[in-house]
C-alpha cells in the first residue's frame, strides 16, 4: 500500500518559513524559527551535533517524521541552500528527488542520501519518489514555492506545522499564492511544547 505524501515545516507566527534570500539562511531569524529543533537528541544525532540532548514530545515528532520518510523532493532552492549547509553524511538517508532544469547525474553521500535531479516536472518527481518510499511515506521538504507546487496540483495529502513564537515581516511565506478554492483542510491534531504549537492537517479537494 503506498504511503502518504506530506510537508512538515516550521512557520513563524506571521505565516514565513524562510528568510527571501539564501543568503539569510542561518541567519538570526531562522535560527529562531528553528531553535525548537536545535536541543533535540534525535535533531542532535541526525545532524552529527554532538551526543545527548533532549526527550520528550518535540524529539518523539522529529523522530517520527524521519522514520515514516521513505524518500523527499525538493525544489532546486533548497538544494542549493543545503549543499552548501549539510553536513557531508546529508540528514535524509534516503532517495532525494531535486525537481530542476539542470541535467546532472545523481549525488551520492555517505549515509545513504542520494540526490537524482528530475527535469521533468513535479509529477515526475512524485512519480520516482512513490516507487523509491514503497510503503512509507514521501516528503515534500521544501522550498515554500515547490511545497506551494504541491498543494495547488492536489498532490498533498496531510502537512504539518511547527508554528514557532518568532516574526519574520517578510521572507518566504508558506501560502502565498495557494488555490483556497480549490483547497479544503481537516485538523487532524494539535499539539503544545514549551517551544512550539504542531498543527496537522488532512487536504482535500473542495
Amino acid at each position: 500500500m503506498a504511503g502518504k505524501v506530506y510537508f512538515s515545516v516550521s512557520m513563524s507566527l506571521d505565516g514565513y518559513i524562510a528568510p527571501e534570500s539564501l543568503s539569510d539562511l542561518m541567519g538570526q531569524q531562522w535560527m529562531e524559527l528553528q531553535q525548537w529543533m536545535f536541543p533535540l537528541r534525535f535533531v542532535r544525532e541526525n545532524l552529527r551535533l554532538g551526543e545527548g540532548g533532549e526527550e520528550g514530545r518535540d524529539n518523539d515528532m522529529a523522530r517520527e517524521t524521519f522514520e515514516r520518510t521513505g524518500a523527499s523532493v525538493m525544489g532546486k532552492r533548497m538544494f542549493d541552500a543545503g549543499e552548501r549547509m549539510w553536513p557531508e553524511e546529508a540528514p535524509f538517508h534516503t532517495p532525494v528527488f531535486v525537481v530542476t532544469h539542470e541535467k546532472r547525474d545523481p549525488w551520492e553521500r555517505p549515509g545513504g542520501t542520494t540526490f537524482k535531479f528530475v527535469n521533468d516536472g513535479i509529477e515526475s518527481a512524485l512519480d520516482q519518489a512513490r516507487r523509491a518510499a514503497g510503503d512509507r511515506d514521501v516528503r515534500i521538504a521544501g522550498g515554500g514555492a515547490t511545497i506551494l507546487e504541491y498543494v495547488n496540483a492536489g498532490l498533498v495529502d496531510e502537512f504539518s506545522i511547527a508554528l514557532s513564537p518568532v516574526l519574520f515581516g517578510s521572507g518566504v511565506r508558506l501560502f502565498e499564492g495557494v488555490d483556497a478554492g480549490r483547497v479544503a483542510l481537516e485538523q487532524v491534531r494539535a499539539e503544545h511544547s514549551p517551544r512550539v504549537t504542531h498543527l496537522t492537517y488532512a487536504t482535500r479537494e473542495r
